[in-house]
């Protein structure tokens, strides 16, 4: 169902729980809420500082964002025993704290036993959202006022197994991973049942827990992961300074941008070995460019062996990020990971950066959506060299327009505010009981 179809009467509310697209597309324009909200939050880790993956990213930036609107929150996380706990001057804002299991999860009987006293102390929660299984199935089955967000699948991680297997190199033993994931989608399909409503982070994965998972469309919502905006946006001063801190030489009329976990199925092995190559074969492409690297993991020692041109920076703090973003002149993200909608792709993005991406549909229907703002490659190393040739031959000029198209939607979709709203209705909508007088499960207004 396109957008145009969705809206053809613009006088006519929306039904939100039968929207297709991303809610993010609507203009939500509350000032203040027009309801404070009792929310439990479930997240297996809460994140400290750099070290955060994507999940745990969009926890931080989701909750402390409905904590600042006023909205109280009961974070349920574990803590670890070797760190210090970060702490947040927001009075709303709640943690209720526990020691994980050995696999890494939280203990359901522990936290349940948390949440059942915190939800019979004065008020009741209002509505429950757990970031991935954070809350088991088994725990969820029975609340009706409960919204799981989902960062990643395992249907979508069949295409990763193939892609992997394809780059696989010869001497390598296979994975044997597909036969294991395909019993891993069957499993999720019947669990996945168990939890009233559904957020799905991509457009490409909403679509599959309507079609493969069998979930009504009434339970599935497609809330795109946003940043938050008053972090990540241009400034060429703070890219400038950061160049000159870290001796970029002004020769250098292509700076290339990594960040994440360097790790095999980010993609870094098929970066690495197209820079080699391009270098090996092009002296005016390796006099010119160079590949700033941020982030930490196994590879992050492999990309010195390329020498003078690439600097490896180590993980770096959100403003650092920042900065990092402004001195390059494209963001390549080589992911071999079909999963999720990765926050480094946003953050360059409202930075103003264009993006050069694996072809992967959870990238090509949410962000890098035509030409006009990025780069597509097929994950391979052939592809991915084409792909850089074209960068550097295209140069600075068409790269700035680019992301300032790629900002522009970035705008409009991916940012903390626009992330936090579209959440904030939901969360009205499905808190509401049924002899209530508004109705905040339908809206009033134009699709964008």
């Amino acid at each position: 169902m396109t957008m145009q179809k969705e809206n053809e009467n613009e006088n006519q509310p929306i039904d939100l729980l039968t929207l297709s697209t991303a809610w993010n597309h609507l203009p939500f324009r509350f000032k203040s809420p027009p309801k404070r909200l009792k929310i439990a939050v479930f997240v297996k880790k809460w994140p400290r500082k750099s070290q955060a993956g994507g999940l745990e990213r969009h926890a931080l930036t989701l909750h402390l964002a409905l904590a600042k609107r006023g909205h109280e929150l009961h974070i349920f996380t574990t803590a670890s025993p070797n760190s210090s706990f970060p702490s947040y001057p927001i009075s709303n804002l709640h943690f209720h704290l526990s020691g994980s299991t050995a696999a890494g999860y939280l203990d359901q009987a522990l936290v349940w036993k948390q949440f059942q006293t915190e939800n019979s102390s004065g008020k009741p929660f209002d509505v429950i959202h757990t970031e991935s299984v954070g809350l088991m199935h088994t725990r969820a089955r029975n609340l009706s006022k409960l919204v799981v967000s989902w960062h990643g699948i395992a249907y979508e991680t069949i295409h990763t197994d193939i892609i992997q297997e394809l780059v696989r190199n010869p001497e390598e033993p296979p994975a044997y991973a597909l036969t294991e994931r395909v019993m891993k989608v069957v499993e999720e399909v019947k669990f996945f049942q168990n939890y009233a409503h559904h957020v799905a982070t991509s457009d490409h994965a909403g679509d599959i827990l309507r079609r493969i998972y069998m979930i009504p469309e009434e339970r599935v919502h497609v809330i795109l992961n946003g940043v938050d905006e008053e972090i990540y946006k241009p400034d060429a001063a703070k890219g400038k300074e950061f160049k000159q801190k870290i001796g970029v030489s002004k020769s250098k009329s292509l700076v290339l941008g990594i960040a994440g976990r360097l790790v095999k199925d980010k993609g870094h092995p098929l970066m690495f070995e197209a820079l080699k190559q391009i270098f090996m074969e092009n002296s005016t492409f390796r006099q010119s460019t160079i590949l700033l690297v941020a982030g930490d993991g196994p590879w992050r020692e492999r990309y010195r062996d390329l020498g003078a041109n690439a600097l490896v920076l180590g993980p770096l703090e959100p403003s650092q990020l920042a900065s990092f973003y402004n001195a390059i002149d494209i963001f390549v993200n080589p992911t071999l990971r079909a999963q999720g909608l990765d926050h480094t792709l946003l953050e360059a993005t409202l930075c103003s950066k264009p993006v050069l991406s694996t072809r992967v549909a959870s990238i090509t229907e949410s962000v890098v959506i035509g030409k006009k703002m990025g780069y597509i490659f097929s994950p391979t190393v052939a592809s991915l060299k084409k792909a850089l040739y074209r960068v550097w031959e295209d140069g600075r000029g068409v790269l700035e327009k680019k992301g300032q198209v790629a900002r522009e939607r970035g705008l409009q979709l991916f940012t903390a505010t626009k992330m936090a709203a579209a959440y904030e209705w939901l969360f009205l909508c499905i808190s509401q009981d049924d002899n209530q007088r508004e109705d905040y499960c339908h809206y009033q207004s134009a699709i964008n």
